[in-house]
């Protein structure tokens, strides 16, 4: 298996501060991820004044404010997102951030971002996914909430615009997710539909399901995570604390190199335990040379360093050219 791409997804868990921003990059190259990403918005080009705030996000932050003034509190200027571009970079890490308005798509292709994440909610979206599109970038689509109807429209969308890096992620968009939703098997049939490279992004609460989107081949793993889930803003009940993020990320790692390879074979590691544990024809009782072998003087026992009891019909009959001593490995 190569080597999945983890994507550590701060969104708007920043609450809208540069400071904990980096903070959070610092956190998420600790915990061992190849990109952290940013949601990249000017709220008014984003969220009608008239919008209702979606229903996690009434059960996260109530229901005072409209949802256009819940996400202008999360907002970070495009200087912001240079700043951070560059403090991402400066730590080995790929920055990465969705743009949710035509205007932040223009301004992360300037800053030269190398990969559009498009969410869930844009793959309808005809103009966005054209901008998007013509850039030529490399793309990554979750495809949350559409059919494969949809999700064929907006890779054909994609590709007659000029992109071909295509990585679909399977999502449910329900924050948290319940499990009984989760549906992993369908990265099989997103891999057989569309014959794209798939991922997975999370919105579970643990950490089982991205690891089992590992094992089960995802390329991609994309998770939200916070630095204290007690945090006031939307996303940070559904997203993982550090030491999670780290375990998760961790676990993935293992699971790559338990993964393997298809061929079966001995391996080095059990290789010094073959001899120990399997077994050779041996002496049941003592033996007098001459004497012919029979189920009666010999049997099989540990260590495997003598004659292999799958030979055992090739003893048998056989006369001892020799002595042997119970539980004496037999020679011929």
């Amino acid at each position: 298996m190569s080597h999945t791409f983890i994507i550590a997804e701060v969104g708007v868990n920043h609450n809208g501060s540069v400071d904990i921003a980096k903070k959070m990059i610092d956190t998420a190259k600790a915990c061992g991820v190849d990109a952290v990403k940013f949601q990249t918005f000017v709220s008014e080009n984003l969220v009608s004044r008239f919008a209702d705030k979606a229903e996690y996000q009434k059960e996260t932050t109530g229901n005072d404010e409209s949802q256009l003034a819940m996400i202008k509190k999360l907002e970070l200027s495009y200087d912001d997102f240079s700043d951070l571009k560059r403090y991402a970079e400066s730590g080995g890490l790929e920055f990465m951030s969705t743009p949710f308005d035509h205007g932040s798509i223009d301004f992360l292709a300037e800053l030269g971002m190398d990969i559009f994440k498009i969410p869930s909610g844009e793959i309808t979206n005809l103009p966005y996914l054209m901008k998007i599109a013509k850039l030529k970038r490399r793309v990554i689509l979750s495809t949350g909430m559409s059919t494969l109807p949809e999700i064929k429209e907006a890779i054909d969308i994609l590709r007659k615009y000029g992109t071909t890096d295509i990585t679909l992620l399977h999502c449910n968009t329900a924050y948290p997710t319940p499990y009984v939703d989760v549906n992993l098997n369908a990265m099989k049939t997103l891999r057989d539909s569309f014959g794209l490279p798939v991922g997975y992004s999370d919105h579970t609460k643990g950490i089982e399901v991205p690891i089992a989107a590992a094992a089960l081949g995802a390329v991609v793993i994309e998770k939200h995570f916070t630095l204290d889930r007690n945090m006031e803003g939307p996303d940070h009940k559904a997203s993982l604390e550090p030491d999670e993020l780290k375990q998760m990320v961790t676990s993935i790692r293992n699971i790559e190199d338990a993964l393997g390879s298809y061929e079966k074979r001995l391996t080095e590691s059990e290789a010094v335990n073959r001899d120990v544990v399997r077994k050779s024809i041996v002496a049941k009782c003592n033996i007098k040379k001459g004497e012919i072998f029979s189920e009666e003087n010999i049997t099989v026992k540990r260590p495997g360093t003598g004659i292999s009891p799958m030979a055992w019909f090739t003893v048998l009959g056989q006369t001892a050219s020799k002595d042997f001593q119970e539980d004496e490995l037999i020679k011929l």
